[in-house]
């Protein structure tokens, strides 16, 4: 009988949260009737690199000031030290350049007993779970807030995503594929 393979699938995508915040709507009590919510006039954001495993929602992220192969590259090798012993890594990416640059073949071509790049079809995020993840993320730490300072957003995004590195239950179930 043949021994099952362990396989952790992981996705993968790239995300800015801004520094002016997300304004949704939200309940105000009637007798408040002009609720304000501040309005930082820039365009500064925190970018960053991240992953979910699907099955335990463990995260890893990386900051980055910028998306292309190298910090790609770098962030492959960071996620890759998650790996699990006798486990095959598959990371779910979508069509974005860099994912399929030249440069990461080697790194990439040297490790394909254990990792897989697969690739959504085009246009299709609503099948990257990671986009889930940033969605709660902007519930949680951005929507109707203000930063005043750049390292505010920062800390605040930071303190949460730090907070799903180990597996967690509201990652797990959020991006959990049946």
């Amino acid at each position: 009988m043949a021994k099952r393979e362990d396989i952790d699938l992981w996705f993968e995508d790239e995300c800015h949260f801004q520094q002016h915040g997300s304004r949704c709507a939200m309940w105000v009590p009637p007798e408040e009737t002009d609720p304000v919510v501040l309005h930082a006039p820039t365009r500064k954001s925190l970018a960053l690199f991240g992953a979910v495993r699907s099955d335990d929602g463990m995260m890893v992220v990386q900051p980055e000031p910028k998306f292309n192969a190298a910090s790609f590259l770098q962030f492959l090798k960071k996620l890759s030290r998650r790996r699990r012993k006798g486990h095959r890594m598959v990371v779910v990416v979508d069509n974005a350049s860099w994912h399929r640059a030249r440069t990461l073949q080697e790194w990439l071509s040297e490790r394909k007993r254990w990792l897989t790049i697969d690739f959504l079809p085009p246009y299709s995020p609503e099948l990257n779970s990671i986009e889930r993840v940033w969605k709660l993320t902007r519930r949680i730490c951005t929507h109707n807030q203000y930063f005043e300072f750049l390292q505010d957003l920062v800390d605040t995004v930071l303190s949460q995503l730090h907070a799903w590195e180990t597996p967690n239950d509201t990652l797990r179930r959020l991006c959990a594929v049946t």
